[in-house]
């Protein structure tokens, strides 16, 4: 229910890049730059969010956790919502997490706080 309407509220650009979805198509699946920015929703909740030393961040209002990836970009997923949203970034973005800005309305839209 939550990833429907926030797939249909995604930007069609983040960071300048065109929105290019994987096959299949699904409500749970959204992609940008063939592959440079990569949306996940509904995935389960990460283990590393029961450690209390776990890094993250906010944007723009949405709490992300920060997963750094051996020889990949950064995972983040969202943290304290209805539906965990995962965004993973090519590692051109290992120190940027401006691409998150994009999805902070729609996040805040579609996906309510589980507070």
């Amino acid at each position: 229910m939550y990833c429907g309407k926030l797939h249909k509220a995604l930007p069609e650009t983040v960071a300048g890049l065109e929105r290019s979805d994987p096959s299949p198509d699904s409500d749970l699946t959204a992609g940008w730059g063939d592959g440079a920015i990569v949306l996940r929703c509904g995935v389960p909740r990460p283990a590393r969010m029961d450690d209390p030393q776990s890094d993250a961040v906010d944007a723009d209002g949405v709490n992300w956790l920060l997963e750094q990836r051996d020889d990949a970009g950064p995972r983040f997923t969202t943290t304290y919502r209805k539906a965990y949203v995962e965004v993973t970034l090519g590692t051109e973005y290992a120190h940027d997490i401006t691409p998150l800005s994009a999805f902070a309305v729609p996040v805040r839209k579609t996906v309510p706080d589980s507070l």
